[in-house]
């Protein structure tokens, strides 16, 4: 380890900056996070550093750095763009074992400044040692989208009550499961949401019982249409959560393999007229789960509630006063057409669009054709593939043109990802001629045209 991480208090201490510019700018900001009194000696200083140090208790000296700068000083940093001056500055501070920094020479300091994910109190540095800044800064955006920014407020909210679980509980150990069960469970999930009145009276409860006796909570999530990297910060944390974890078909193995690895897995996938688990009894289980305090995950492809059932299964919950929430996901439409190149909406085109599923509960493919013929407009077909004749025939039939562009996605935005443009008139035949498969979707209107032209996302 070539450098010892610490976290330096240097609230209410006087730092200096020497250097006027934008990475002294930099600096400054960073100082001024921690509660520093900056002292900027330069030249000439900026506009924007002036104003940062005008609102503090800091102080600028327009002039040359002189050695007797760094009287009372705490921490330095040299931030000019002249080696000189930073040799000095470096050699000065050292001399009075004073912690300086050099801006882009980790040979001259003595300490260097990470890369921060600042969830106040939580704080989290990544460092590389100066030597690839470019990898810090990857590495620091992909923690900061595991850490939700409402942490630092559930950091704050157990600490106000550290106290109190330490009187009641009388061993470590008990405390250790106690905390585990509070910041995994659902006292934590409504701090993050907000409700902190809910979760102290939740709090409450559980540790007038010792932390004996947990609620269970259901999250039902929409997993997007494919490409782990569409699901939303909440669904992944909710999801390295879970206790048990039911998914359908439509859910990518990648996606359901980013739960935690000691969760009970549970498929209950439906295809067309085939279900692996009746959705009466999907239903009944999220019940049963969470009556027996677990952390229940429902995890959907696509958006629960456009087409997902969603709305079904949650009434049984709140029949059941079982707490849950629901997570949006990326609906099918908007990634598959994203992904597509296809603008679902266009000023040119189309200035409305339209959801409807191609397969019904009496499996017919009876819909307000009349109302699907408008024009601008962009009609998406859910579940369509088996109805797809019957749907470009009443197209044309309800004054839809034959040449109307028509797209079928095929897996959209997985690895799998596939687009077959045609219209109205083709369309049927084509599909015969390419080896189509499940889940599809079918875009019909004059935004299709912009496919070739779009389209950005290759599978291969």
């Amino acid at each position: 380890m070539k450098y010892l991480p610490l976290f330096f208090d240097i609230n209410e201490q006087h730092c200096l900056v020497v250097g006027g510019g934008s990475v002294a700018l930099r600096k400054a900001t960073m100082l001024s996070k921690a509660g520093a009194i900056i002292t900027v000696i330069a030249p000439h200083i900026s506009d924007e550093l002036k104003d940062l140090v005008s609102r503090g208790k800091g102080k600028l000296l327009l002039q040359t750095y002189a050695t007797n700068s760094l009287e009372n000083m705490t921490l330095v940093i040299a931030a000019t763009d002249d080696i000189s001056i930073n040799t000095q500055v470096a050699s000065d501070a050292k001399a009075r074992l004073l912690p300086v920094n050099v801006v882009d020479n980790p040979a001259l300091c003595s300490f260097i400044l990470p890369s921060i994910i600042d969830r106040s109190p939580i704080m989290i540095a990544v460092s590389s040692g100066g030597g690839s800044p470019v990898l810090t800064r990857l590495l620091r955006s992909r923690i900061e989208t595991m850490i939700p920014a409402a942490y630092g407020q559930l950091a704050e909210f157990a600490a106000g009550l550290r106290q109190r679980v330490k009187d009641t509980i009388s061993t470590e150990s008990g405390r250790r499961r106690f905390w585990e069960r509070i910041i995994e469970g659902p006292v934590a999930e409504k701090v993050l949401s907000g409700n902190i009145a809910q979760a102290q009276s939740m709090f409450d409860e559980i540790l007038l019982e010792r932390g004996q006796k947990f609620q269970g909570e259901v999250a039902l999530i929409g997993a997007g249409p494919g490409d782990p990297d569409l699901l939303t910060f909440k669904a992944l944390r909710l999801l390295q959560s879970a206790d048990i974890v039911l998914y359908d078909r439509l859910v990518s193995d990648a996606i359901v393999g980013l739960a935690r690895k000691d969760a009970e897995f549970i498929n209950v996938g439906k295809a067309r007229s085939k279900h692996t688990v009746p959705q009466e009894k999907i239903s009944q289980l999220l019940v049963d789960y969470a009556k027996k305090g677990l952390r229940v995950v429902r995890l959907k492809g696509g958006d629960p509630f456009i087409f997902g059932r969603g709305g079904e299964e949650i009434e049984l919950l709140a029949d059941n006063n079982i707490p849950f929430q629901i997570v949006p996901g990326i609906t099918a439409a908007a990634g598959c057409a994203a992904y597509s190149g296809i603008p679902l909406t266009h000023r040119d085109y189309a200035q409305s669009v339209r959801f409807v599923t191609g397969h019904l509960k009496n499996n017919t493919c009876e819909l307000p054709w009349a109302e699907l013929v408008a024009p601008a407009q962009t009609v998406v077909f859910y579940m369509g593939l088996m109805g797809l004749e019957t749907i470009c025939q009443q197209l044309i039939a309800h004054g839809r043109a034959a040449n109307t562009p028509i797209a079928l996605v095929q897996k959209g935005t997985t690895p799998e990802h596939k687009v077959l443009v045609s219209d109205l008139e083709h369309m049927p035949n084509e599909v015969t001629k390419h080896a189509i498969k499940a889940p599809t979707l079918i875009i019909v209107g004059e935004v299709v045209s912009l496919h070739s032209k779009l389209q950005w996302f290759s599978a291969e």
